[in-house]
C-alpha cells in the first residue's frame, strides 16, 4: 500500500520539500571500472582511473555527493557524472577510485549513506568556476 501511496504524496511536495527528503537516502552500492576505461559517460565525459565520479539515476550531472560505507565508516564526495545503476536494489554505481577510497572493492556492494552535497543547477557545466571533484582525508 505505502508503495502505491508515497509517489502520490511526493508528487504533492513542493519542489523544495522533496529536494529535502532526497538529502539523505541509505542503500545499496556497487562500482564499475576497468572494462569501461575510456568510454563515455552519459555526461559525455571519458571515464577515466582513479576518478571520484559515480553513476545516479536522477540526480543532475555535476552533483556533488557524500558517500558513507555503512560497514567501515569511510566516506568519499562523488561528483555525479553517469547514469546508473541498472541494478534495481542499488542507489549509486561508484567509480573505481571511489570505491577505493571506501575499501569496498573485494565486497562489490556494501550498504551505503548519501548526502547531497550540491545539487548542481547549471545546464552547462563548463561555466562553473570551482572544481567539482573533491575527496576527503
Amino acid at each position: 500500500m505505502l508503495l502505491f501511496v508515497l509517489p502520490l504524496i511526493l508528487a504533492s511536495l513542493p519542489a523544495q520539500a522533496e529536494s529535502q527528503l532526497m538529502r539523505v537516502v541509505n542503500g545499496a552500492a556497487s562500482w564499475y571500472g576497468p572494462g569501461f576505461y575510456g568510454n563515455r559517460t552519459a555526461s559525455g565525459e571519458t571515464f577515466r582511473p582513479g576518478t571520484l565520479t559515480a553513476a545516479h539515476r536522477t540526480l543532475p550531472f555535476g552533483t556533488l555527493v557524500r558517500v558513507t560505507n555503512l560497514t567501515n565508516g569511510r566516506s568519499v564526495i562523488v561528483r555525479i557524472n553517469d547514469r546508473g545503476p541498472h541494478r534495481q536494489r542499488r542507489i549509486i554505481d561508484l567509480a573505481h577510485g571511489a570505491a577505493q577510497q571506501l575499501q569496498m572493492m573485494q565486497a562489490g556492494e556494501v550498504p551505503v549513506r548519501l548526502e547531497l552535497i550540491e545539487k548542481n543547477e547549471e545546464k552547462d557545466m563548463s561555466k562553473r568556476r570551482q572544481p567539482l571533484v573533491h575527496s576527503l582525508p
